[in-house]
């Protein structure tokens, strides 16, 4: 069982008490008993190197490991994919591009990401998400940093072991979406204005990086000896001058709002405008440097916006790149008026009650965390304002404006990703401040805190051997059934949501699809039959440490399990295997160069496709959603067909291939009539408009083997 030991620095290791008399007096001078030598505590390294390397290894199997598989899915993640794509091939890295359409609504920074990853590790799935993965491992470091700052080692590693295993956090980062990196940008401009509302320090030495990261200062040691809870940091070396932190987290807001657009803005100065008053800081306003900082903002955030603003022009109506992206993909959709109006928003009950599957397991341990700060609400009001306190403030602050804010706006499952940082960050600080009661002596935990947190454990034990129950049913039921690598021909299509939000195709699951599942499964029955049980057995022997890593461990093997029957959705999720399949037939000289390839519907159906086949595709009946807008320029590329277009070539010059989601089958079999198909994967085919050599006719089911070896195993 992994568990951590925490020793206090020691220059400030506590000593023996010393022995009393018989009457529980204090006698420092009895002559029977001498008093002890103060204990030398092993140095504080003991702790990090092991909870960093933890923490590492963490993402290296969570995040890493599943950067190759499965391939890029529809929709979201491979149409930004080919935005940044299309940013390499044509040298542009101000204007989006999607198939050679302007592509307006999204801030440039995570693309400009990507297309640096892409030029480095080529055009795959890995090369997309790296980034992406990299930036979950720098909000994780981010935490422990802050967090151990603030409330100590303990909530240190806590923190960042939450982050990296909270079912959220992982569910978000399988897609090529902006908002890990807006969080990482939003929590680190937190964090620099806390640190820049300290008073400086006088440095003469110039500061080693270690001392940085450690947020060890000066200021706090002082700090530090009027709040008995501040956590146990020591050093002997000063820290950067505030001045630094507050040019740091200019820098960090301009880069979200590259990242993600005004909406950063919105939350930093809301939370900002509200703490520093409570704070008893407004006084010190200087210290953000608010004048220089603002400068500093729109030299690194206004040059794209205003190229954008002047290559964009022309569009429908008169408007540009300024009314689309300030007024259409800002108000417009906090309004829920948008145009195009291809946004759900989740009832308002699901919307704040699905944070406890986001969170989860953590969220188990929230009632608890809540006490812990009721009981503490008088020092916050009454005591000065401290880092630790300061950073309580803030991020409640924070995440409770962020929630406030999506719930009035249309939103997706994730649009609250930036709250799940200063979240876990305050349930760190509540569990590792009620773990520092663990005495050797007598279990000092308050009872209503104690049974909160048992609470939490049983809930954890007992949700657990429901699901290994209803794995085990599954696993048994389907034990004849045959498997099939195929599992989108066995959903039940049931359209919940109509598949615009996120985890849509979830609630599609049938009694056959499970037998393609088997082995995550089976990881995640054995993970969840085992694991919150020992969990709960730790806890009673009074090893919180050891209890909460066990819950970590156990969410971590469960989403590993998620990531395998995550890679078995492929076929429905993504179209990676028709472009393979085209590109197949390209290399065997089967298929003319010049042959067309064309997308029933719009693009996001099949935005995979365009990615790996590197290279424009026709668009029939694709004028809608992201594509409406850049679809009106009058340079706009001659992509988009109409269906009565597609009737009047097909068949005549050079060949076509036409790839049809299952939602436009219908339509394509009233259109066109008999077919000539290439192709068929999870209701979605892959038509020609002429015969094949009969050498190149697979099935679908040996197409299906070639493409997708690992289905398979």
């Amino acid at each position: 069982m992994l568990e951590f030991v925490l020793y206090p620095p020691p220059e400030i290791a506590r000593t023996p008490p010393p022995p009393r008399s018989r009457n529980g007096n204090s006698n420092g001078h009895h002559p029977a008993t001498p008093a002890a030598p103060p204990r030398k505590s092993p140095p504080r390294r003991r702790l990090r190197t092991p909870a960093l390397l933890s923490i590492f290894a963490l993402w290296l199997a969570i995040f890493f490991a599943s950067l190759w598989t499965p391939p890029l899915l529809d929709d979201a993640d491979a149409t930004h994919a080919q935005a940044a794509q299309s940013m390499l091939q044509t040298a542009d890295w101000v204007t989006l591009h999607v198939d050679g359409v302007r592509y307006l609504e999204k801030a440039p920074l995570p693309y400009w990401m990507a297309a640096i990853s892409l030029g480095v590790f080529g055009r795959n799935s890995f090369a997309i998400h790296l980034p992406l993965a990299l930036t979950v491992l720098a909000l994780a470091m981010l935490g422990f940093v802050w967090s151990r700052r603030a409330f100590g080692e303990r909530a240190a590693l806590y923190t960042a072991v939450f982050l990296l295993t909270s079912t959220g956090v992982f569910l978000f980062t399988r897609i090529f979406i902006p908002d890990a990196l807006l969080s990482l940008l939003l929590a680190l401009s937190l964090y620099c204005l806390l640190r820049a509302l300290e008073p400086a320090t006088n440095s003469v030495e110039p500061t080693p990086i270690s001392v940085i990261l450690s947020g060890a200062s000066q200021s706090y040691r002082e700090a530090q000896s009027k709040d008995p809870d501040a956590p146990r940091i020591a050093t002997t070396a000063r820290t950067f001058q505030p001045s630094l932190y507050a040019y740091l987290m200019w820098t960090a807001l301009a880069l979200a709002v590259l990242a993600k657009g005004l909406v950063a803005l919105v939350f930093f100065f809301g939370a900002a405008a509200v703490f520093l008053p409570l704070a008893g800081e407004l006084r010190h306003w200087r210290r953000l440097r608010p004048f220089t900082g603002v400068l500093l903002l729109l030299a690194i955030a206004a040059p794209w916006h205003i190229l954008a603003g002047l290559r964009n022009t022309g569009g429908e109506g008169g408007h540009g790149f300024f009314w689309f992206y300030f007024v259409n993909e800002h108000l417009l959709r906090f309004l829920g008026r948008r145009i195009p109006r291809d946004y759900n928003k989740l009832p308002t009950a699901l919307y704040w009650s699905l944070h406890l599957v986001w969170l989860f397991p953590w969220s188990l341990f929230a009632p608890a965390a809540i006490l812990t700060a009721w009981r503490r609400r008088r020092q916050m009001l009454t005591h000065p304002i401290t880092f630790s306190r300061g950073t309580i403030l803030l991020l409640v602050i924070f995440s409770a404006l962020v929630l406030v804010f999506f719930s009035l706006s249309t939103n997706q499952e994730y649009y609250t990703f930036p709250v799940y940082l200063p979240l876990l960050i305050l349930l760190a600080a509540a569990l590792s401040r009620a773990e520092r009661t663990l005495n050797p002596g007598p279990w000092a935990l308050h009872p209503t805190l104690d049974r909160l947190i048992l609470a939490a454990y049983i809930t954890f034990t007992l949700l657990g051997l429901a699901i290994a129950l209803a794995l085990g049913y599954g696993l048994w039921t389907s034990r004849h059934l045959p498997f099939n690598p195929d599992i989108g021909s066995l959903l039940a299509h049931r359209g919940i949501g109509d598949y615009t939000l996120s985890m849509s195709h979830f609630f599609d699951l049938t009694g056959p699809s499970f037998a393609a599942l088997r082995l995550p499964a089976l990881i995640a029955a054995l993970a969840f039959a085992l694991g919150p049980a020992l969990a709960w057995t730790l806890y009673h022997r009074r090893r919180l440490n050891a209890a909460l890593m066990t819950v970590a461990i156990t969410n971590a093997t469960f989403l590993l399990a998620a990531h395998l029957a995550f890679t078995r959705f492929a076929p429905i999720l993504s179209s990676q295997n028709f472009a393979a399949r085209i590109l197949t037939l390209e290399q065997q000289h089967e298929i003319a160069p010049d042959t067309q390839v064309l997308l029933f519907g719009d693009q996001s159906f099949g935005s995979s496709i365009p990615f790996y086949l590197n290279r424009r595709v026709f668009l029939v009946d694709g004028r809608s959603t992201s594509m409406l807008f850049g679809s009106t320029f009058p340079d706009m590329p001659p992509v988009f067909l109409s269906t009565q277009q597609l009737l009047a070539e097909w068949g005549h010059g050079p060949r076509k291939i036409l790839f049809v989601p299952a939602e436009r089958r219908a339509d394509a079999d009233r259109l066109l009539g008999p077919q000539i198909i290439l192709a068929e994967t999870s209701g979605k085919l892959l038509l020609t408009d002429r015969p094949l050599p009969p050498s190149s006719q697979l099935d679908s089911s040996k197409l299906e083997a070639q493409q997708n070896p690992a289905s398979n195993k």
